[in-house]
């Protein structure tokens, strides 16, 4: 059955309406999951917010871990922020803090989109001369590739009037059209601001963290516990060929296989969020012992049954009897065979 969204097509197959409905029954059941599970939440979120900044600069280009963002998020001065990539990272932050906090008060119109831009970029000191305003020259969505070079992935809206004019068409369309299913607003915004490209630079990130945004407005609250950052990098070339795939055809264009690929890969974050409260509810009944060599894997990724039987003072083939353990309970990875294993936080 297709279907007129904004300027676009959409094949609303019996597939599509079965995850929509799969999204919505897990987001109606949300609300308990909430209170049962709020102080497991509270670590979920930190973590999250790590890896989505992490991961969302990353796909454009930044070469920081999350390890090395989750230092600097906790040591934040803004006066010594000299690196890009730091740059770029505490931006993000900042914005995805703004949105956590706020996002019921943050109505989507162009002044707003303009002011989280200016937040994204205002520590970016190459961005200073364009942050906050619309693009002033053509500019394109471009692939960062491991070689350190860029591909074109499609170009977009020229700047000036036909930027501003899609703009401010498709925040209209948002705000008047009261029919279409919120999640399929949210990922058709999320694909026409990227068309667009309506800034210079931090396009791409910006599209994720309206893509939040939205998904927050419209009740989807456990959007913050998980990354959807960290899904499409995971995804990164599959999100590039869909983008351009629906692209070619531009104008009214069918938008189908990207909106699959947007309600796929929320619902592989809602199965990611429910297997780490899984996961906590787990930990919280480990004895001492295992805790202790749990925690310790967490803080020394890649150790050896070995090390970790000397640093606790643990005979080793207790050590190796709690390993297998939380192995066959999804809390470690184990890596290599023989004198090289290895283990680490999945």
């Amino acid at each position: 059955m297709e279907n007129k969204v904004f300027n676009f097509t959409i094949n609303l197959d019996w597939n599509l309406l079965k995850i929509v409905s799969k999204i919505d029954r897990f987001d109606a059941s949300w609300t308990s999951i909430e209170k049962k599970e709020k102080q497991s939440l509270k670590q979920l979120k930190n973590i999250a917010t790590v890896r989505s900044v992490g991961a969302s600069t990353r796909i454009e280009g930044s070469k920081m871990s999350n390890e090395e963002v989750k230092v600097l998020l906790d040591k934040i001065d803004i006066t010594k922020i000299e690196d890009r990539d730091a740059q770029e990272v505490i931006g993000y932050f900042e914005v995805l803090d703004l949105i956590s906090k706020n996002h019921s008060e943050i109505d989507i119109t162009e002044n707003n989109l303009k002011n989280l831009h200016n937040i994204l970029l205002k520590h970016s000191d190459k961005d200073q001369w364009h942050k906050g305003n619309y693009k002033q020259h053509s500019n394109a969505v471009e692939a960062n590739l491991p070689d350190g070079t860029k591909q074109i992935i499609f170009q977009t809206t020229n700047a000036g009037y036909e930027t501003e004019d899609a703009m401010r068409k498709l925040i209209e369309w948002y705000k008047n059209d009261n029919e279409t299913h919120p999640l399929v607003k949210s990922a058709v915004f999320s694909y026409e601001f990227v068309s667009i490209h309506p800034f210079q630079d931090g396009n791409g990130r910006l599209s994720r963290l309206i893509a939040t945004l939205l998904l927050l407005k419209n009740g989807y609250n456990w959007i913050q516990y998980v990354s959807l950052e960290h899904e499409i990098e995971s995804r990164k070339n599959e999100y590039y060929i869909e983008l351009r795939k629906c692209q070619a055809e531009r104008p009214n264009e069918d938008v189908t296989s990207w909106i699959n690929f947007f309600f796929n890969a929320l619902v592989n974050i809602q199965k990611q969020l429910m297997k780490k409260l899984e996961t906590k509810g787990i930990k919280t009944k480990l004895s001492p012992r295992e805790k202790s060599i749990l925690i310790f894997i967490e803080n020394n990724a890649g150790t050896k049954s070995g090390n970790i039987a000397k640093k606790l003072n643990i005979p080793n083939p207790t050590v190796k009897r709690i390993l297998t353990k939380l192995v066959n309970e999804n809390l470690i990875e184990k890596y290599g065979i023989g004198a090289g294993t290895n283990y680490a936080i999945q």
